[in-house]
């Protein structure tokens, strides 16, 4: 047996991958990255006409640095245990307004490395992306360091990443010339500017730029946290007052949407949101990267190391915690929200539209996978919606707020055990070691047999158990009352 995502995250998603150009009657190389991005059930579509020899040439041709990718067994297993129906509805449409702005689809370069210039976000725009929040716009002098980057990695991904990259080195007239081109260059999809002032002028000044640049709406970067000067960036964000008064004035100064872009570094992000909203927000853009400090070798700058800017899939539970939180807040009505945070796949995406978002902004994801990440985003939320009957993402959009309470309303009167398969089961026993030292030694092993016993008794059906399992082999049982 082999393990799908597993075998799938080894794929090296090379460029001109000489998989795909060994087989020659299909795209393989395709086909891996849609199961690397969580999009295993469309895999066949690039794969449907190679036979076990164009398969086997491509297996032949991988370059992985250990050993080859298992692609016939992979996609085999795929088949097997994900099929899919090939006369499947036609795909939905993904178009969904934001701010009263029409947009192709709801994904959205976030203002970062990603975006600096115009040749990068018109290539972005030709592969599908529906629009861009463009790097930072400020009027001081921006000199970066070297290097820059950092990253915890699991195998050749990034867990999390680091970065000391501050805003936009371009005089302030190349970006807003960049963002007019855009805008007349493709007119259908959705350019916003990313400003950050010191004082209300600056702002003012900015986002008037902004408009008569043709811009979509205005981005008030209040939350990057590695600005070298005070008064800027996430010292901004965690002052309920300064975004109160500095989202007002730019409000005042111009027409097009105003969306204020929160700070993770603060204990309750309502608060300076709701000074956003009192303002007059449109919009609110949640979250910038969280502050953080790696040790990574080669990372410091002259021997220097410092705190900078956390982000990659391992923030994402903290960044849709914020984005709850404001959702939530029964003051604030009639705001739209934008999702930023770990989004790395489709259904990352999903989860931050079930909870409110009419849009996520991706970075990370994207100078690791490249733009090319948006075939999957689109594929795999359109074969969702396809699979569930849903025809507008206007129907996702928090779809699970109602599944929220607080802690202290939730059920604690009843229990879900444990259900072990043992068909599956491998005999591993890491369920036994861990229910033994961070459980409730629940579990006892039989080392002869090679397999795990739930003792009722003692089991609290919390469920580590079923987390460390490696092969899925531990499911949930019906819920029943506890015993009195």
């Amino acid at each position: 047996m082999i393990h799908i995502h597993e075998e799938a995250a080894r794929c090296l998603l090379c460029e001109d991958a000489p998989c795909t150009k060994a087989c020659k009657t299909g795209d393989v190389a395709r086909a891996m990255r849609a199961i690397r991005f969580n999009n295993a059930r469309n895999a066949w579509r690039w794969t449907e006409g190679c036979s076990d020899a164009d398969l086997e040439r491509a297996e032949q041709a991988c370059i992985h640095y250990d050993k080859p990718i298992r692609i016939r067994e992979l996609l085999s297993e795929v088949s097997r245990s994900l099929p899919c129906s090939k006369d499947a509805k036609p795909l939905p449409d993904l178009g969904i307004s934001f701010c009263g702005i029409p947009c192709e689809n709801p994904f959205f370069l976030a203002s970062s490395a990603i975006c600096t210039n115009y040749e990068m976000v018109a290539r972005a725009f030709e592969m599908g992306w529906a629009g861009v929040f463009y790097k930072t716009i400020c009027m001081q002098d921006i000199h970066e360091v070297s290097p820059r980057f950092d990253a915890v990695k699991e195998g050749t991904s990034f867990i999390g990443f680091r970065n000391m990259e501050q805003l936009s080195e371009n005089p302030v007239d190349v970006d807003f010339d960049i963002l007019r081109r855009l805008k007349q260059d493709y007119p259908s999809k959705v350019v916003i500017a990313s400003i950050m002032g010191q004082s209300e002028d600056e702002w003012i000044e900015l986002a008037r730029m902004a408009e008569a640049a043709g811009c979509d709406a205005v981005e008030l970067n209040y939350s990057c946290p590695q600005m070298r000067e005070s008064g800027m960036g996430s010292d901004v964000g965690q002052d309920p007052e300064l975004v109160t008064f500095f989202t007002a004035y730019v409000k005042r100064s111009v027409k097009i949407p105003v969306i204020p872009k929160m700070t993770p570094n603060i204990a309750h992000i309502s608060q300076p949101a709701m000074g956003a909203y009192f303002a007059g927000a449109d919009a609110i853009s949640a979250i910038n990267t969280i502050k953080s400090v790696t040790l990574g070798e080669g990372s410091e700058v002259s021997g220097c190391q410092t705190g900078s800017g956390y982000s990659g899939k391992a923030v994402k539970p903290i960044a849709l915690r914020h984005i709850l939180a404001m959702v939530k807040n029964p003051i604030m009505k009639n705001i739209q929200y934008s999702g930023i945070g770990g989004i790395e796949t489709w259904r990352d995406a999903l989860e931050f539209i079930q909870l409110g978002c009419r849009n996520v902004q991706v970075c990370t994801a994207v100078m690791q996978y490249g733009y090319r990440i948006i075939d999957d985003l689109i594929l795999g939320l359109q074969t969702h919606m396809a699979e569930r009957g849903i025809e507008h993402v206007e129907d996702l959009v928090g779809e699970l707020l109602p599944t929220f309470y607080l802690p202290s309303d939730l059920d604690r009167d009843t229990v879900v055990y444990p259900k072990f398969d043992h068909e599956k089961c491998i005999g591993c026993g890491r369920c036994s070691i861990s229910c033994q030292d961070g459980g409730h030694q629940a579990i006892t092993f039989d080392t002869e047999a090679r397999r795990p016993r739930l003792m009722g008794q003692k089991c609290v059906g919390c469920h580590l158990c079923r987390l460390v399992c490696p092969v899925g082999a531990i499911g949930l049982a019906k819920r029943i009352n506890k015993k009195k």
